[in-house]
């Protein structure tokens, strides 16, 4: 798979299971860390996982193997399949950390053309 299109069904299973903020960054043109960050927030820990679980298990349905993943015990849950880095956070997590601005050079994808809205 393409990174995009690892990105798309990221975000298409986050949005299927009520991933708020959903949140796409291309950061090819500024980082060696991947072409893509997918920043998705989760109300509950139950539902951090149960997203986080979801993509996995999309993903290795398309043939796809995290490189790695960080964090299932926490509020914050690291996906990284190298060319795209899924983040899965409570919103608290996610408003302390504040990766939208720590790469806001990046170019911000619009999530509707994958949901089809």
């Amino acid at each position: 798979m393409k990174s995009i299109d690892i990105v798309e069904l990221a975000v298409k299973t986050a949005d299927a299971k009520k991933g708020r903020d959903i949140q796409v960054i291309k950061v090819r043109e500024i980082s060696v860390l991947a072409d893509y960050f997918v920043l998705i927030t989760g109300d509950s820990s139950t539902q951090i996982k149960t997203i986080a679980d979801e993509i996995e298990f999309k993903l290795r349905e398309a043939g796809e193997e995290p490189h790695h993943i960080e964090g299932r015990q926490s509020g914050w849950i690291c996906l990284d399949y190298a060319t795209a880095v899924i983040h899965v956070f409570y919103s608290e997590q996610r408003e302390y950390f504040k990766l939208e601005h720590l790469w806001e050079d990046g170019e911000s994808i619009d999530i509707k053309n994958f949901l089809g809205e």
